[in-house]
């Protein structure tokens, strides 16, 4: 399983058959979380994540509707990791996995976007190199953040590595 992401809540997905994206929403846990130091928002999508999982529940247009509208809904996960089980029994979904909806057929939505965002934490500073930090980042003197323990400031990364 290495380099795939988990997909979490407000992992973009597409429908094949569709004209527009939609989000994911998780609804089978509340305990599991991605990428987010404060447990609030990146709940980890489980192969339980099926029905009206998603936050439009819509695809824009469905080619296989004669282009009428398209009410999304997933019947079952395909290429889910199952060497790890959640509390809820579920198994992980990758950003590789592909989705069956009843109209559109067997892996017709897929994940384009796993959702995850890097988070700059507490931890990442302690763990970091301060010669690497102060040639990658001159104007931060990484030294006297990890003196004082102390983030100045919050960073979030919106793009992908």
């Amino acid at each position: 399983m290495s380099e795939k992401h988990y997909a979490v809540q407000g992992a973009i997905c597409i429908c094949t058959y569709g004209t527009t994206t939609d989000k994911l929403r998780v609804h089978t846990q509340k305990k599991h979380y991605a990428n987010d130091k404060d447990g609030k928002e990146k709940l980890i999508v489980t192969h339980k994540d099926i029905g009206t999982t998603f936050q439009k529940n819509t695809f824009g247009s469905c080619k296989k509707k004669n282009n009428s509208p398209c009410s999304a809904t997933i019947s079952s996960w395909t290429g889910f990791y199952e060497k790890v089980t959640f509390s809820n029994g579920g198994h992980v979904i990758t950003e590789d996995c592909k989705a069956t909806c009843p109209i559109g057929g067997k892996d017709c939505i897929t994940i384009i976007d796993h959702g995850q965002i890097a988070e700059l934490s507490t931890q990442n500073i302690k763990n970091t190199n301060p010669v690497v930090q102060g040639v990658l980042n001159p104007l931060v003197d990484i030294s006297t953040i990890m003196e004082n323990e102390v983030i100045p400031f919050e960073i979030t990364l919106s793009d992908h590595e």
